[in-house]
């Protein structure tokens, strides 16, 4: 008979006569498959995970959310589900503990969303739901942790999961990730995100610790039935005369060493082999501090914020999320415009504060960088302001999603203030390219 043992993250398999075999805890299903297949029994010491007692919501799933957790079912309970922010992927994974009755890990990027999950769960089911992060540390049969939470347990609470849910999947494929991934037991695996992309190594990360891709929407799929209508404004802002000559002399640096050396930027990977040569090439790393500088000008212009004041007094009403790239411009714009503001550094109090007074409607406006991108469920915003950010897709479309909920009467608006004739203007290109 085979004996599986779980050993600090680990797998162990003994086999009479023979010496133990160690195998990652996430290979505990196929193990468990093969010795099926061979014939062989198995004496189970590894796996931990009690079976929840019948568990029942109320929530009522939508056509596509129903379409998808029987596209993840029939996949043998492994894979991702890539759904627009705001078309209720929480719904799914209710869905999917309730049809496993399995004790269930979820693992979050942030801390605002283990608030946001355990809160969904606990509503979900009437039970205490469990917490690792943030100064909280209750292991439950139903429990919500942080990505680096759920790293640092995988040695000792790796075996007792039967279901392991992944929100924001696309964080997994970093290296720390992967390996807390592959630290558990879990047979049944689900990967939620917004939107995943096309990169090779994303994909083959993921089909080795959570599974292929099962069901996707896109936002366009869903928009004016599931979703709220929407509309994508770009505005093309000045630079005040001062900032104008101040981005051009940096920008020109940048510029003049890439023609000397015969560098081309043709994308991310150029991009980033020019990154790399500034940490051995001094004057590499000169041309890169100067269009740093010249993107900080382009980023947090004053006339941005001027234009910003304008949106704001003409949607009085509307319920608004301002998002920038950079903490600065958050606390200057706060201090200017009186709106609260919540950036990584935040404390957590002040952070629930701030958002249950912006459900509630007594505040109508905050600010964020980056660290709402992921996180915040408010089903009556209305209008978001995109001062500045990155040139990724994924996080265009999970700022536009904080606006999409679905509300009777309600059409979202988006809009991206954009620093005319910089740089800027391409990494606004990008981010809308899917």
């Amino acid at each position: 008979m085979r004996t599986l043992r779980f050993a600090r993250g680990t797998l162990v398999v003994e086999d009479p006569g023979a010496e133990p075999v160690k195998f990652r805890a996430a290979d505990y299903r196929r193990v468990l498959e093969e010795a099926k297949a061979e014939g062989v029994d198995v004496q189970d010491l590894a796996q931990d995970a009690p079976e929840l007692p019948e568990l029942k919501s109320n929530y009522t799933p939508r056509d596509y959310q129903s379409e998808a957790l029987n596209a993840w079912d029939k996949s043998g309970r492994w894979g991702v589900i890539v759904l627009p922010t705001g078309a209720g992927k929480t719904i799914v994974a209710v869905k999917a503990i309730e049809l496993t009755r399995a004790s269930t890990l979820v693992v979050v990027p942030t801390i605002v969303l283990m608030e946001q999950w355990r809160q969904v769960l606990g509503d979900a089911f009437g039970i205490p739901v469990g917490g690792l992060g943030g100064g909280v540390d209750e292991v439950k049969p139903i429990t919500v942790a942080t990505y680096e939470s759920a790293s640092l347990r995988a040695r000792s609470i790796g075996n007792r999961f039967g279901l392991l849910i992944f929100d924001e999947v696309h964080h997994l494929p970093a290296q720390g990730n992967t390996r807390m991934a592959l630290g558990y037991t879990a047979p049944m695996r689900l990967g939620l995100t917004a939107t995943l992309g096309d990169d090779p190594e994303t994909v083959e990360s993921l089909l080795e610790t959570v599974g292929p891709v099962v069901y996707q929407k896109a936002v366009d799929d869903l928009a004016g039935t599931h979703l709220s209508d929407y509309t994508v404004r770009t505005i093309q802002v000045p630079l005040a005369p001062s900032e104008r000559l101040e981005y051009e002399r940096q920008f020109r640096v940048y510029r003049d060493f890439l023609q000397r050396r015969g560098i081309k930027i043709r994308g991310a990977a150029d991009y980033l082999a020019f990154v790399r040569r500034s940490g051995v090439d001094p004057e590499a790393r000169r041309a890169l501090l100067a269009r740093n500088s010249a993107m900080d000008v382009a980023l947090n212009s004053s006339a941005k914020v001027d234009y910003l004041r304008e949106v704001l007094r003409s949607n009085p009403d509307a319920k608004a999320i301002i998002f920038t790239r950079h903490n600065k411009l958050v606390y200057r714009i706060s201090r200017m415009l009186l709106i609260p503001a919540i950036t990584h550094q935040t404390a957590p109090e002040e952070r629930r504060q701030i958002l249950n007074a912006f459900r509630s409607g007594e505040y109508r406006r905050i600010l964020t960088s980056q660290v709402l991108d992921e996180g915040i469920d408010v089903p009556d915003a209305s209008l978001a302001v995109i001062l500045s950010g990155t040139g990724s897709s994924r996080q265009f479309v999970q700022r536009l999603g904080r606006v999409l909920r679905k509300r009777e009467g309600k059409e979202a608006v988006l809009v991206e203030l954009v620093s005319t004739e910089t740089a800027e203007a391409r990494l606004s290109q990008r981010r809308k390219e899917q």
